[in-house]
């Protein structure tokens, strides 16, 4: 599969992991085949890191909070930010971390099941390693739209027009 037809393979399936793969060699115009090959390639090759579902889990009993908490870091002489973003990252509870621009270093997306239960992992873990200078967590109070999923649907009004 040639370069293009690869980038159009991992368009598709980032959209929907569960496409029917007949109809992606259709949406690709390739054999089954050689969709099945790419994938595996993909995969072997770590471009595909793995397979999620969206949930919106306001509408589910399960409380979840997630907190986005910028960090700012003293970089470690010879490795930058890579060896804390590491020991960051290995701590179950974080989902996410970005090195970014700006007035913070990292950026750690992160669910709880409390408010509670995030400050605590920022004041206690986070913030208690060396490197990290500052912390300024933000919670996300409602999702509008992640990961390309529209999960704020607007609401119909479901008055009766009265005309006179």
């Amino acid at each position: 599969m040639g370069m293009e037809m690869r980038e159009e393979l991992l368009k598709v399936i980032e959209k929907n992991s569960r496409i029917d793969l007949k109809e992606l060699a259709i949406i690709l115009g390739v054999e089954e085949i050689d969709v099945v090959n790419e994938i595996a390639a993909l995969e072997a090759e770590g471009i595909i890191c793995g397979y999620h579902t969206m949930i919106n889990w306001e509408k589910t009993s399960l409380e979840k909070v997630t907190a986005l908490i910028e960090v700012r870091v003293a970089p470690q002489r010879g490795q930058g930010f890579d060896s804390v973003a590491e020991r960051i990252y290995r701590y179950p509870e974080v989902n996410s971390v970005y090195l970014i621009s700006g007035g913070f270093d990292l950026m750690v997306i992160l669910e709880g099941k409390s408010l509670r239960e995030v400050s605590a992992f920022v004041s206690e873990k986070l913030s208690a390693l060396e490197a990290v200078l500052s912390t300024a967590t933000h919670f996300i109070l409602k999702k509008y739209k992640d990961h390309g999923c529209t999960i704020a649907q607007k609401k119909e009004d479901e008055r009766e027009m009265i005309t006179p």
